[in-house]
């Protein structure tokens, strides 16, 4: 088996991938520090080819080093927007028609397992709100979701690493989107 080059990949250039249909997607930060997990997180939605990133609160923004090390061009060609306050940011998508979900351990949460039924049957656009790395998804915040999804975990540690929970969960929304698009 031969690893393949970079050529060989078959990916779309800057320009095709800003023109191309995404998939109804949106990541909402909400005040999360490390410009490295900001730019993983521009990376992965990047790799799924997802609407885009809202950047909330103290999260850093584009054009930032510190970001580009980890996104490697993805704030680029990932669309972004910036809010000062995350309810702002989630108050706007909610106008535009996006189903909103906190990923958060919370009371009622639903387990990522169980989402193929997350989603109403009509609806298309959703948006995820992440949170501080430290504090999570602030409560007013979560309050004004239309749930929480849950990862499960199975280990002695209770939280993961925002840009890794992110990723899994883009990964299976954007998988469940697909579909619907």
């Amino acid at each position: 088996m031969r690893k393949l080059k970079i050529d060989e990949m078959g990916r779309m250039t800057a320009e095709e991938f800003r023109q191309s249909e995404k998939v109804p997607l949106v990541v909402v930060l909400d005040n999360v520090r490390s410009m490295h997990n900001i730019g993983a997180v521009f990376r992965t939605a990047d790799a799924f080819r997802l609407e885009g990133v809202w950047l909330c609160g103290c999260s850093a923004t584009p054009p930032n080093q510190e970001i580009h090390k980890t996104a490697l061009g993805a704030e680029e060609t990932v669309c972004w927007q910036y809010a000062a306050d995350t309810s702002e940011a989630v108050k706007r998508l909610r106008e535009e028609g996006y189903c909103i979900y906190a990923v958060e351990q919370a009371e009622g949460s639903i387990q990522l397992f169980d989402i193929e039924g997350l989603i109403p049957e009509g609806v298309s656009k959703v948006a995820i709100v992440l949170g501080h790395e430290v504090f999570g998804v602030q409560q007013e915040v979560v309050d004004m979701c239309d749930g929480c999804i849950e990862i499960p975990q199975y280990g002695t540690k209770h939280s993961l690493n925002v840009s890794v929970a992110a990723g899994i969960v883009m990964y299976e929304l954007s998988t469940l989107l697909m579909h619907r698009i």
